[in-house]
């Protein structure tokens, strides 16, 4: 579930206002959002959030609102057929089922209602990552029972659950997307990545834009303090003003560049990505690029090789930077960096294969040690 979605769910319910917390639990095919994807709809039609909109929204929306005096979800499912997107042009051939649940003051689960999405709230802003587990067609429990867990397994909150879950199957540790077992699905959300933007130039600036879009907390490096500022960066949770290598030093040695970072190395030139680089390509950092072309790419790497960084740890940095879309202006170049974030943080590589440093030292591929998020969960 979309953190906003969540929030307005929870001011909604401390505030005894009534709604109805819509979700998909569930998708087969084709379909134009997948499980987690929530929408809140309000006595008055306003919603937040979306089901990926077109008939289906529209139906569960008008269903919704149905619903809203009633204590019991539901769970609906659609067909994607020509009954539904036809006017909208959106036949995605799939099948979505969605569970709608009435919360209100009246509901006899309220209280519990409230600290379980409370919790819930908590967990998705902290960046730990937890499974939720939503009954939506299980024999032994309620439609819309859920219990929330954490990386280990385990269990942080319930709703409408038995004192005991054992007669719940815990989540598999394996499972990075959502997936169904008994009536139950469980929404598996990663832990949240930091993308550590070395350089507050444009391309810093585009890079993190989209990348806030795309839910990466964003941290800022720049020696510049005109470059990097909240005027530039209101995305930013962080902005760190100084000399570049004294300061990424500094975090590596405290241990702030861990797995769950990602770094981009975007400064004004060659001999700060140098730096940059040096100190990243030997940190913990689950994603390391550097932007530039082939040539000054293949003399930093010289360079760091005499300065004794191992080819083993410049052999996974992912040099140039980005996938190949033949970007040429600054937002197309930060498409194709976030576009690579995103590949690498949801399926643990990037599509054009291996990490490219390896390229330049003439390494193996299979020699090339690979980095990810989820390693800290292992």
């Amino acid at each position: 579930m979309h953190r906003d979605v969540l929030q307005s769910l929870v001011e909604a319910l401390d505030g005894g206002v009534g709604c109805v917390y819509c979700c998909v639990v569930e998708t087969r095919g084709s379909t134009p959002q997948k499980p987690g994807a929530a929408m809140l709809v309000f006595p008055d039609g306003s919603q937040v959030g979306t089901l990926g909109g077109g008939c289906v929204e529209a139906e569960v929306k008008r269903r919704a609102l149905r619903y809203l005096g009633q204590d019991d979800a539901q769970a609906l499912t659609f067909f994607l057929d020509d009954n539904y997107g036809w006017d909208d042009g959106l036949i995605c051939g799939g099948r979505m089922t969605i569970l709608v649940q009435p919360l209100r003051p009246e509901t006899p689960y309220f209280p519990e209602a409230c600290a379980y999405f409370r919790r819930l709230l908590r967990r998705s802003r902290t960046g730990e990552g937890y499974t939720e587990a939503v009954a939506y067609a299980a024999a032994e429990c309620p439609v819309g029972a859920r219990v929330l867990y954490d990386r280990g397994q385990q269990v942080l909150a319930t709703l409408q659950v038995a004192d005991s879950v054992h007669g719940w199957p815990a989540p598999l540790p394996e499972k990075t997307r959502a997936y169904y077992q008994n009536g139950i699905a469980y929404l598996p959300a990663l832990p949240r990545v930091i993308l550590l933007i070395v350089g507050a130039g444009h391309v810093g600036q585009a890079v993190a834009h989209l990348a806030a879009q795309a839910d990466f907390d964003i941290w800022v490096v720049d020696d510049r303090a005109s470059y990097a500022n909240k005027d530039r960066f209101p995305v930013a949770k962080e902005l760190r003003v100084g000399d570049i290598g004294a300061t990424l030093r500094d975090m590596r040695e405290t241990g702030q560049i861990g797995r769950r970072v990602f770094a981009v190395i975007v400064t004004r030139g060659h001999a700060h990505d140098e730096e940059a680089l040096y100190h990243l390509a030997q940190s913990e950092a689950g994603y390391v690029g550097l932007i530039g072309s082939k040539r000054k790419i293949r003399l930093i790497f010289n360079d760091l090789v005499a300065r004794g960084v191992s080819a083993q740890a410049l052999a996974r940095v992912h040099a140039p930077v980005g996938l190949d879309i033949g970007s040429q202006s600054v937002t197309e170049i930060a498409v194709s960096i976030v576009a690579e974030l995103i590949a690498v943080r949801n399926l643990g590589h990037s599509p054009r294969g291996p990490q490219p440093g390896a390229v330049f030292l003439g390494l193996p591929e299979d020699s090339v040690p690979v980095c990810s998020p989820e390693a800290d969960n292992a």
